[in-house]
């Protein structure tokens, strides 16, 4: 803490007994807190195979669509269709990563979740600007529509590399004090 000139560096577990620091032994609490701890691992464990199989279910889908658009030769007319889908299976796959990380360390980490949201949100510039042309030909309204929501998910990519900026340089304070 800052006073003046002053670093006065303190902890406040040493300066103030708390109340959780008596607890008594043997209580109902710490007999119930492992099965807690097992019905969350239960839950990560679901939750992991089931993203697991919905990515490589899209993955197999995806290798489908890419061979039978060769084969008819219809590739570049599909191209953002499958780079939608293929970013999708990416964000299954870091949501999947993401569950796998808070089953190892038990700690919901948002450095995932911030990656997760930059995929979305290049996702759907993605597939935006490739659309453009095809509603700037069909109404103005709907491209200015558009170009207002490129605006904001601008907006939202600098707001989400700032944060994860914020994160790093956070961990890297930590890591020097340390």
């Amino acid at each position: 803490m800052l006073y003046g000139s002053t670093l006065i560096d303190f902890d406040l577990k040493e300066t103030l007994p708390m109340a959780q620091d008596k607890k008594q032994p043997g209580g109902w609490k710490e007999k119930i807190e492992p099965w807690f701890g097992h019905a969350e691992d239960i839950v990560y464990v679901g939750l992991g195979l089931l993203l697991a199989a919905i990515a490589l279910s899209l993955l197999v889908t995806e290798l489908l669509y890419f061979g039978n658009y060769l084969l008819a030769r219809t590739l570049t007319d599909n191209i953002v269709f499958l780079l939608d889908r293929i970013l999708l299976i990416i964000i299954f796959v870091e949501v999947l990563y993401t569950v796998q990380v808070s089953f190892r360390q038990h700690i919901l980490q948002p450095e995932p979740f911030l990656v997760v949201g930059l995929i979305a949100v290049t996702r759907r510039i993605l597939v935006l600007t490739a659309e453009m042309p095809k509603l700037a030909k069909e109404t103005q309204e709907g491209f200015y529509h558009s170009m207002i929501e490129l605006g904001l998910l601008t907006v939202l990519i600098i707001a989400l590399v700032l944060c994860l900026y914020a994160l790093r340089q956070r961990e890297q304070s930590k890591g020097e004090r340390s």
